[in-house]
């Protein structure tokens, strides 16, 4: 299998499909793509939205793609349903960068970083990041930079106030102000998966400094400030195309970002 992408704009599954062209021939829900190309805010970044949800054969299809490292990741998951959709996940990863890479995806060497971070072994110039909730993932590829993606579910329950409290700065906070509950809710999960992209960037993940790193969203989200190497001239946020029931930054770490 291979990632077809129609060109920048285009929402295609493999094999050139559209979701809608899927959805207007009466195709059932396991006969859609399991990988949808995107429509990309740059020239230089592919976005690929994928179906984690299990079907026949699946699990054995895409399971033999994976690792033995992968594997034993996998079998840590207790329930049975995380360990498929995980399988289902990285199978799919290594559908996508082996199609940007032409190989086979049981043949792409995915190592770990500076900080644990998967990435491609050196010289590769390609980076890629994932990021899953329920049962649907964002990836992104980039050439000679640092990508970090996130995707959250727009009417995921969270504590607001609290999060903001503890990981927003006080320009977010106050921007905040002048929103109804709920608005102020669905800005908090924004701004956490602009963050989130960010720390995934980096590799530092949660230990990054969520409330030191301030980002604006308004005309479009760009940084604003941050402690090194949250630094705004490094970086460049996107929001992802996904579906309207789900929030997504893609952030690009360029600069130093790929001998980091």
């Amino acid at each position: 299998m291979r990632p077809h992408a129609s060109g920048r704009g285009s929402q295609t599954g493999i094999g050139g499909v559209s979701l809608d062209e899927n959805l207007a021939s009466g195709n059932p829900a396991d006969a859609r793509p399991r990988i949808v190309a995107l429509s990309s805010p740059s020239p230089t970044l592919r976005l690929f939205w994928c179906r984690l949800d299990p079907a026949p054969g699946d699990v054995e299809t895409l399971g033999a793609t994976l690792s033995p490292y992968e594997w034993t990741r996998a079998g840590r998951f207790g329930k049975a349903a995380l360990r498929e959709r995980y399988i289902i996940g990285r199978g799919l990863l290594r559908t996508i960068i082996g199609g940007a890479l032409e190989v086979e995806p049981a043949h792409v060497e995915i190592v770990r970083g500076r900080r644990g971070r998967p990435q491609l072994p050196p010289p590769h110039a390609l980076d890629f990041n994932i990021s899953h909730t329920l049962a649907v993932a964002l990836v992104g590829l980039v050439e000679g930079a640092r990508i970090g993606v996130d995707v959250e579910h727009a009417q995921r329950s969270i504590n607001a106030p609290g999060i903001a409290r503890k990981f927003m700065t006080a320009n977010e906070r106050r921007a905040l102000e002048s929103l109804s509950a709920d608005a102020a809710r669905r800005r908090v999960i924004d701004l956490w998966t602009c963050k989130e992209a960010m720390s995934k960037a980096t590799g530092e993940a949660l230990a990054a400094p969520f409330s030191e790193i301030d980002v604006d969203m308004q005309p479009h989200r760009r940084l604003r400030s941050g402690p090194r190497p949250y630094e705004p001239a490094q970086w460049t946020l996107h929001a992802a195309a996904v579906p309207q029931d789900y929030l997504a930054t893609v952030a690009v770490w360029h600069g130093d970002a790929v001998n980091a």
